[in-house]
């Protein structure tokens, strides 16, 4: 359940949506308590995939620092 909750909570702060075919073919969810272990396993291994290789392949964006638009100023903790 806890991978459900990541794919989606990644959908809601990005709005990109993971796809999910392989997952979704394997007709098991975590809720199926009737299927045995092997199976849940298999398809947690299959959505952790398919998150991971939608993460993987999207385009982060170059963030350019430049010393000109930096502060002088540092905060500091106590």
């Amino acid at each position: 359940m806890l991978m459900i909750h990541i794919k989606k909570y990644y959908e809601g702060i990005t709005s990109e949506e993971i796809g999910t075919k392989r997952y979704n073919s394997l007709e098991i969810s975590p809720v199926h308590i009737h299927k045995d272990k092997k199976a849940h396993k298999d398809a947690l291994l299959t959505l952790g995939d398919e998150i991971v290789t939608h993460i993987h392949g999207r385009q982060i964006p170059v963030v350019n620092y430049s010393s000109e638009t930096a502060s002088t100023k540092a905060a500091a903790e106590h």
